[in-house]
């Protein structure tokens, strides 16, 4: 985009050029980058949205006062692109589908749903619902897994000091006190050994592990398919991804029904939320049993993925009409189960690697002083 594109721009979001620079680059790298729009941008957006809504303010003067408050960049950026998009003739969520990284395909849809029944208010509050969730959500795995991860680097740490540092300076002493060492002496020597001739690799290996990995899985479906299901077979973490990835496609799925959009709307909509491929083939297959003419519950049923007490309560919410209601309930079961879930999981792994941490020492410890009192009691006063 030259300055006279810039202008023009301006000009039709009622805007004044000021000054304008090009951004310098360095080797291929820019250097500067604007900021995520966060969740807790996009709550701060959709609150004002409802509150402008309500008190009967013009959807351009919205966009534009929202434009203009907002402190993130990138989100002037998309507002005034959106802006823009609405002064043309383009309705407000199709200037949000240009922008799939931060606006999603709920949200998306939902502003679809009020712009077609005239009740934009309503869709911004599902939305502000549905995101509050997500923080809420995102707020609890960060606080439950910031302890941990701590402790994990505190563990890697010392056992990087340890046998890196403080062993290899022990083991020239040991290894000239001239007595037969015991097996965990040796062992620890070994470890020792293995880690200052091979350390750097050990250390990158995660690295390019991961790098592999997330290459092979854009590359290839199948092998991510299968990566997906090994995930899901996994003895803590496969549960956690299923009630997660369940929660998230229940909380979807109330949020668009409630705003009239249709069941099979909700199901593809709901379905591409799922990042899981294993998970995504069996929700798939939900939304074609109920084009096949099965009822919701039954389509569930047919899945295993949903428990016996979810699927009773979607068919007593089809039999009874009160369909949204249950669907509601569905999702605070998940989204309960996945915090139960998260702290009992945290629970379980603070106390391991607190294990590990005190084994590695008790074993360091006693691999060093073990021979060192051995030799006091051989001495000859």
């Amino acid at each position: 985009m030259n300055e006279a594109d810039l202008y023009t721009q301006l000009q039709s979001a009622g805007l004044e050029l000021v000054q304008c620079s090009e951004i310098k680059k360095s080797g291929g790298i820019t250097i500067m980058r604007a900021p995520s729009v966060k969740t807790r941008d996009l709550l701060t957006l959709f609150i004002n949205l409802e509150q402008m809504q309500g008190a009967g303010v013009p959807l351009l003067d919205a966009l534009s006062d929202i434009r203009d408050a907002t402190d993130n960049d990138r989100l002037r950026d998309i507002l005034s692109e959106t802006y823009r998009s609405v002064s043309e003739g383009a309705s407000m969520s199709e200037g949000f589908a240009a922008q799939p990284k931060v606006f999603s395909n709920i949200v998306v849809s939902l502003i679809k749903a009020g712009e077609e029944t005239g009740d934009l208010t309503f869709s911004y509050r599902e939305i502000l619902k549905y995101l509050k969730w997500q923080d809420a959500l995102q707020s609890k795995m960060k606080k439950a897994t910031r302890y941990p991860i701590i402790l994990l680097a505190v563990v890697v740490l010392t056992v990087v000091i340890m046998l890196g540092v403080v062993v290899p300076q022990i083991i020239g002493f040991i290894s000239n006190l001239g007595q037969e060492l015991p097996f965990y002496t040796k062992a620890l020597m070994a470890t020792s050994e293995f880690f200052q001739n091979y350390g750097v690799y050990v250390g990158i290996a995660p690295f390019a592990l991961f790098a592999l990995y997330k290459i092979l899985r854009g590359v290839s479906r199948e092998f991510a398919y299968r990566a997906d299901r090994v995930f899901l077979s996994l003895p803590i973490m496969g549960p956690l991804i299923r009630k997660i990835t369940i929660a998230r496609y229940a909380q979807t799925f109330a949020a668009l029904y409630a705003s009239g959009i249709s069941v099979l709307g909700c199901l593809k909509s709901g379905r591409n939320t799922v990042g899981n491929l294993a998970l995504y083939e069996a929700f798939e297959n939900v939304e074609e049993q109920v084009k096949t003419g099965s009822s919701l519950s039954e389509a569930f049923n047919f899945t295993g993925e949903f428990p016996s007490m979810v699927v009773r309560m979607v068919r007593i919410g089809e039999e009874s009409g009160n369909l949204t209601p249950v669907l509601a309930q569905v999702s605070e079961f998940y989204s309960k189960d996945v915090e139960e879930s998260v702290d009992g999981m945290i629970a379980m792994i603070e106390p391991m690697l607190t294990a590990f941490l005190g084994g590695m020492i008790l074993w360091i410890a006693a691999s060093v002083f073990g021979p060192i009192y051995s030799s006091f009691g051989e001495m000859d006063f």
